[in-house]
């Protein structure tokens, strides 16, 4: 075997393991493309020594970490397939570079899709943004929006009402809240629209119109939205291991 571990995703996830990994005098490859989901988000919150910091820049000082164990190594790529194999297993790159390694540790994360809707990709973890713990604080009492519908935006709304009393609740189609669920959001007056979303106008990722099928415009700081993710490749076919019903990795061998 060419290593004992070969970690698939070398950002916070793969990074940390490695360094647990490197300590234990384990040989390590790390496989990373380069691709992070928070790629566009200009600063990390809620992390202890690093709030404010650009995730970036702690992914380079974590790897400058990481890589001053000698058994470990760090290769930019992506891993096209991964099977099983006697005793462990084999990674192959876009390079056509093979790998074996006793074990095999998934650090991918998520991938997001998202909406199909102008502008939206480009403000994406700027101003268009999925949890008031990570970036609330920076658009506290501003005029922001939610873009939701049913449960989930019960529940969402109410939880953004704690950092902004000016909010609107952007269904993007017909409501799905249920009567008395309308009533509660509208007794802390958080506006309802259900007009379809064409557009979301920005300069550079910063968030300036919603742009609505009638023509409206709805000004605003920041807008609250889920994606839908799922795994970045299919390697739970290639290997054999399950998932929720969150795309997230079920089993593990």
């Amino acid at each position: 075997m060419d290593f004992d571990v070969i970690i698939i995703g070398g950002s916070y996830a793969g990074l940390s393991a490695a360094l647990a990994l490197g300590r234990a005098t384990r040989k390590v490859l790390i496989v990373d493309s380069g691709k992070p989901c928070n790629r566009q988000t200009p600063h990390s919150h809620n992390f202890l020594t690093h709030d404010g910091d650009k995730p970036a820049d702690i992914s380079a000082k974590a790897k400058a970490e990481v890589l001053k164990y000698p058994t470990i190594k760090f290769m930019d790529g992506y891993i096209n397939q991964a099977r099983k194999v006697m005793d462990g297993f084999e990674v192959v790159l876009g390079t056509g570079e093979a790998f074996s390694s006793r074990k095999i540790l998934m650090a991918t994360g998520l991938k997001d899709t998202l909406p199909n809707i102008k502008g939206f990709a480009e403000c994406w973890g700027i101003t268009i943004i999925h949890c008031p713990y990570c970036h609330g604080y920076e658009v506290k009492n501003e005029k922001v929006g939610l873009m939701m519908n049913g449960d989930h935006a019960y529940e969402m709304a109410k939880t953004i009402s704690l950092w902004n009393s000016d909010l609107t609740l952007l269904t993007n189609g017909k409501s799905q809240l249920t009567a008395a669920q309308t009533e509660k959001l509208t007794a802390k007056s958080i506006k309802i629209i259900e007009e379809k979303i064409v557009e979301i106008a920005h300069k550079n990722g910063i968030l300036e119109n919603v742009i609505l099928s009638t023509g409206e415009q709805v000004t605003l700081k920041a807008l609250y939205a889920r994606s839908e993710v799922s795994q970045h490749q299919d390697f739970d076919v290639q290997l054999g291991f399950g998932l929720t019903d969150f795309n997230t990795i079920k089993y593990r061998f």
